[in-house]
């Protein structure tokens, strides 16, 4: 079977493949905003753009007793503007030599081909809501320019996960802490090794991230909740290492070794910085961790008042995406996937997405968004030129999201 074999087959497939055929990196989609539009107006399909090219669809309620839900999927991919010829491989369909994009355009193909299905249905529905946003993989800037303040929905179904029915309620917070030790008096690793007041801040260091929390800090029946790792260490006489290597114009695929060969073994060091990430989706978690770090400092400032002094502090990025006290769509999903022969996962995931913005905002009429992540198909090999999706699971999935659909408005 060929790729065109299967695009006259599945409408779903076809969609699917002409977006993916449409290079799209962060901030360049607009070869995909075209032909979402020529979609909407080919099926009579209401749509808008605001002021960033997000775009908006509505399929109108008919039954204004029921509630109006929203799907949201982003437009970019990562990858660049190289074409993209598209192959099949067994049950999988790939690019050849770069990255596919299913991640997220199996979202916006399933959301485009569910606004067909439910505007040309006899289903009675409180309304669908579609939004398309841009550059999700780099910066988010899509998703923090939707207008929340024009949105009917209070429930999300964000489809961006990467596994079949997969619902994730609940997603870790992503802050970073900066820690950075200074010892007050250096000098020279020969002449002024006798003096005991003469501390090394690498060595200083080493001994405060032993002292510090590493991996999991509390995990749940969902999955890793809290987490804390180390992500980078500076420290030692490096400087003229660094400073050489940009001067000389030093390329090398091994910059550790070479940093590592170069750096200054004849210093007492003063300086020396350290980098984590944090990831919560419990802010008292969160909370609690952060107390724990903050009190090996202190110990650590006690123990080495008037030679040493280490100062951390916490930088947040993206806010958790915390689970609700509402298990309506659980319910609605595992309800649609047991009609549908396939075993749901309700689950945590510990990595940001748009969920995290959701739910921390309001629709028009001042409600919090309550928001999911759902998978509609297996992806593998993410973000890479090995990349693949599995399109019978993909097929699946839309039917896993149009019966989500059905069963949200019994």
């Amino acid at each position: 079977m060929q790729i065109s074999d299967l695009r006259k087959e599945y409408e779903l497939l076809d969609v699917f493949c002409g977006l993916a055929e449409i290079p799209s990196p962060s901030l360049h989609e607009e070869g995909v905003i075209r032909y979402i539009e020529n979609f909407c107006k080919q099926h009579g399909i209401s749509y808008t753009l605001d002021d960033y090219k997000n775009v908006y669809i509505r399929i109108d309620a008919t039954d204004s007793s029921k509630e109006s839900v929203m799907l949201s999927s982003h437009m970019d991919v990562v990858g660049d503007n190289s074409p993209v010829i598209l192959e099949l491989d067994g049950d999988f369909i790939k690019a050849k030599g770069r990255t596919l994009g299913s991640d997220d355009k199996v979202g916006v193909a399933s959301a485009l081909l569910l606004a067909k299905t439910v505007k040309n249905s006899g289903i009675k529905h409180g309304g669908l809501e579609i939004t398309f946003t841009r550059d999700e993989e780099t910066n988010m800037s899509g998703v923090e320019h939707v207008q929340f303040d024009k949105i009917d929905s209070t429930y999300v179904l964000v489809c961006d996960a990467d596994k079949l029915a997969q619902l994730q309620v609940s997603g870790a917070s992503y802050t970073n802490a900066k820690i950075s030790v200074k010892a007050f008096l250096g000098g020279h690793s020969g002449n002024d090794i006798g003096d005991e007041k003469r501390l090394n801040a690498a060595k200083l260091i080493a001994e405060l991230i032993n002292d510090m929390p590493q991996g999991v800090y509390y995990k749940d029946n969902t999955g890793v909740i809290t987490s804390c790792n180390l992500g980078a260490i500076v420290a030692g006489g490096i400087q003229n290492a660094v400073s050489t290597l940009v001067a000389d114009g030093v390329k090398s695929a091994d910059y550790i070794t070479e940093i590592n060969e170069r750096s200054s073994t004849n210093i007492i060091n003063t300086d020396a910085k350290a980098s984590y990430s944090i990831r919560s989706a419990s802010p008292e978690k969160e909370d609690e961790l952060k107390e724990i770090m903050k009190s090996v400092v202190k110990r650590f400032n006690e123990k080495y008042e008037e030679l040493a002094e280490v100062e951390i502090n916490f930088e947040i990025h993206l806010p958790p995406f915390v689970k609700v006290d509402d298990d309506r769509i659980e319910k609605v999903h595992t309800r649609a996937c047991e009609k549908l022969g396939i075993k749901n996962e309700i689950s945590s995931f510990h990595a940001g997405a748009e969920t995290h913005i959701y739910a921390n905002k309001t629709n028009k009429h001042g409600q919090k968004f309550r928001p999911f992540l759902l998978g509609l198909a297996d992806i593998y090999n993410m973000h890479s030129a090995r990349e693949k999706v599995d399109y019978k699971s993909f097929l699946k999935g839309y039917e896993i999201i149009k019966e989500t659909f059905i069963e949200f408005n019994k």
